[in-house]
């Protein structure tokens, strides 16, 4: 109960500084982090540090996460611009992983095998440590959308591939074949499952009530994602896709979800932030210098240079370009790799996750603390 109620009162606060912090560069994902940290350092019971519970936490704010991710998809919108968002996945999640991997290698001294893990593990990026941004009405939708799409499909593309190293070194029970099969029946599940739905409600007898519409999608939610732990599908690709059905075929989906969902993924991201914080042991910040330059150097070449070659005469404009080569965050699906390698027993899983939590600390004080400032950027330039 002590953790809950540190976590109360901490909510508690950042619901009452919500308003400096978007006027400011206070980050209530910091203060999360920062509490979890200090109390666990305090001796506060309660914050031993559970990766079982963080795990938990985290896997569920990514599944929230993703479904109202889903929902801001317009399809025929979308069709317009796809080139920006397929090209950053298809050519910058790549460049992101081996570019990741040649300074895990260089710099932090690691084999190229638990080097390429890392490089998957911090390929996706998070758009909660950007939603300043992505939320803004003022930025440019384009670049929103690449932003929010990216960030939104980067992690099932990813989990295969952690899946696939992990198991060709006898770490993980699934083949990567399995892994891409996963993938593949997470689509099709998301599809299926959302398209039922909405059939269902559209039966000549079937009436919703307003008080009732936004359980639905909620209802979709839990059923996807308990079908996609049954049949061993991945829940993370089968919820985006799930959600992007239902705003295809149901457009007011969204406006209906949103007063519900937005609480519920932004509660848990802050939960699983107060875990991770507890989880991070003091050594970790007392680590080797190698540590430090190769976290700062995925949020400063990796990310810039995957998208200068992935956008690469797309005649994005200036400040665009620079803001979506910024906006790289590391967040939720990289903390979940990082406890799937430590649990797998990987060759280095220890070292592999120290370095993964100091990439997502990072990530989170430097990304969660400037779309604000970004986010004012774009406001100003409209203005002008």
């Amino acid at each position: 109960m002590t953790l809950l109620l540190v976590f109360a009162l901490t909510l508690l606060l950042a619901v009452v500084l919500s308003a400096l912090a978007e006027r400011s560069v206070l980050s209530t994902s910091v203060l999360f982090l920062a509490v979890g940290f200090g109390a666990a350092r305090a001796g506060v019971p309660g914050f031993s540090g559970d990766a079982h519970m963080l795990s938990t936490f985290a896997e569920l704010a990514l599944f929230s996460i993703l479904i109202n991710d889903g929902l801001r998809v317009r399809t025929d919108e979308l069709r317009q611009t796809w080139h920006l968002p397929g090209r950053a996945l298809i050519l910058g999640l790549p460049v992101t992983l081996a570019v990741t991997a040649v300074l895990a290698h260089a710099i932090a001294g690691l084999a190229w095998w638990p080097s390429l893990l890392v490089g998957a593990a911090l390929s996706p990026t998070d758009p909660v440590f950007a939603s300043a941004l992505i939320g803004a009405e003022h930025v440019p939708v384009r670049l929103r959308r690449l932003l929010n799409v990216e960030s939104g499909l980067n992690d099932g593309l990813a989990l295969p591939i952690v899946l696939g190293l992990l198991s060709m070194h006898g770490a993980a029970r699934a083949t990567p074949a399995q892994a891409v099969a996963e993938v593949a029946g997470g689509v099709v599940l998301g599809v299926v499952v959302a398209w039922l739905a909405v059939r269902l409600v559209r039966l000549p007898f079937i009436a919703v009530t307003h008080q009732y519409a936004p359980l639905g999608v909620v209802a979709v939610a839990l059923i996807v994602f308990s079908l996609s732990k049954l049949t061993h599908m991945n829940e993370f690709v089968s919820a985006f896709v799930a959600a992007v059905t239902l705003a295809h075929l149901v457009p007011r989906a969204r406006e209906t979800f949103a007063p519900v969902g937005e609480p519920v993924s932004e509660t848990l991201k802050l939960a699983a932030l107060l875990i991770f914080g507890a989880l991070l042991p003091p050594e970790l910040l007392r680590g080797p210098a190698a540590n430090y330059v190769f976290a700062f150097l995925v949020i400063l070449l990796a990310r810039p240079v995957a998208i200068g070659l992935a956008l690469f005469g797309s005649e994005l404009p200036r400040q665009e370009w620079l803001t979506a080569a910024w906006f790289g965050p590391k967040g939720f699906a990289s903390i979940f790799f990082g406890l799937l390698i430590l649990r797998s027993g990987a060759e280095q899983a220890d070292r592999i996750f120290d370095l993964l939590a100091l990439a997502v600390t990072v990530s989170v004080l430097a990304h969660s603390s400037t779309d604000v400032l970004f986010a004012r950027w774009f406001r100003q330039a409209t203005a002008a």
